[in-house]
């Protein structure tokens, strides 16, 4: 007997944290944007561990369909 299954959205980011090189390498921006975004806070939220940034995926894709939402309403 088959239960039905609830689709998963279907992502490319891995299951790790993101460094800001990632984030630069997935929207196709330089590095200096993504830290421009983090100092401006404009960009996905980060978090620090140490002197490193990181990005937990959920929260990029949260911000991307919030970036998409207000883009559609413009």
């Amino acid at each position: 007997m088959a239960t039905a299954q609830t689709p998963q959205p279907v992502t490319d980011l891995p299951v790790r944290y993101l460094t800001p090189d990632n984030i630069a390498a997935l929207f196709d921006v330089p590095l200096e944007t993504v830290y421009h975004w983090r100092k401006q806070r404009s960009g996905p939220p980060g978090f620090r561990v140490g002197r490193h940034v990181r990005y937990d995926p959920i929260a990029v894709q949260a911000w991307v369909a919030q970036q998409s939402e207000l883009d559609a309403a413009a």
